[in-house]
């Protein structure tokens, strides 16, 4: 996930809520979970030294345990491409062989299926409206043969960027509403956050390819959204 918003590059802004008293709850709960991802990751893409990968949406931040999990779990650097909105170059010290691209403008920064995989790990519901949601699956499918991405699912109880329960299973308008009247104005603005379910994530899937949704659990309740694209020809792989 990435600090910052494109207009205002060098002013952080801590999507993580590391401040909030709770923190220290979540820290290892998505830990474990984003250990999950890494392993689905390996099961689905099965990679190898050779294995080009895009991270979409890493982070200059090496505190927070969770953060750039891919790169401190794969065991091959080298073959990591990370990108984001901020600058990330100290990961290219921190992560020997690995290559950092800042992303300017709305296109990612690579050429048309230059990587075998594109991943991005809770990035999707930061990026704005549902329309900048489809333009952002759309260019991680097109830099890539295929794409492994995952967005918290809105129906889990705890809303994990503001540790508020149950109020954001309510109509957008409504939570957001609320939101603004507790002091969560900057979480109530569809540019921060862009909660989803699956019925409004389906259909900004990019059509040229498939899909593969699944949900991932946490505590027992679904936590996470897993979505694995392949182009129409790799879709056999």
């Amino acid at each position: 996930m990435s600090e910052g918003r494109p207009d205002a590059p060098h002013v952080a802004i801590d999507y993580f809520n590391r401040a909030h008293p709770l923190h220290w709850i979540k820290e290892p709960v998505v830990g474990c979970a984003r250990r999950r991802m890494y392993d689905r990751f390996v099961a689905l893409v099965g990679p190898t030294v050779e294995t080009r990968i895009l991270d979409v949406g890493a982070t200059p931040d090496l505190e927070i345990s969770y953060n750039n999990f891919l790169e401190r779990l794969h065991p091959y650097p080298a073959a990591i491409t990370a990108c984001s909105i901020e600058d990330c170059s100290n990961l290219e010290r921190a992560f020997p062989g690995l290559s950092f691209r800042r992303i300017e403008g709305d296109m990612l920064p690579a050429a048309d299926r230059e990587f075998d995989v594109a991943v991005s790990f809770a990035v999707l519901e930061h990026v704005g409206s549902w329309e900048r949601q489809r333009e952002f699956l759309s260019e991680m499918a097109r830099v890539a043969h295929r794409f492994l991405l995952y967005a918290p699912y809105r129906y889990f109880p705890i809303e994990v960027h503001t540790f508020s329960p149950f109020l954001h299973w309510l109509p957008a308008p409504w939570y957001r509403a609320v939101w603004r009247r507790i002091g969560l104005g900057f979480w109530a603005e569809e540019a921060n956050l862009n909660l989803m379910g699956l019925r409004q994530l389906r259909p900004l899937l990019p059509a040229h390819g498939h899909a593969q949704v699944r949900l991932l659990r946490t505590f027992g309740w679904p936590s996470n959204i897993e979505v694995y694209w392949r182009r129409e020809r790799d879709s056999g792989a």
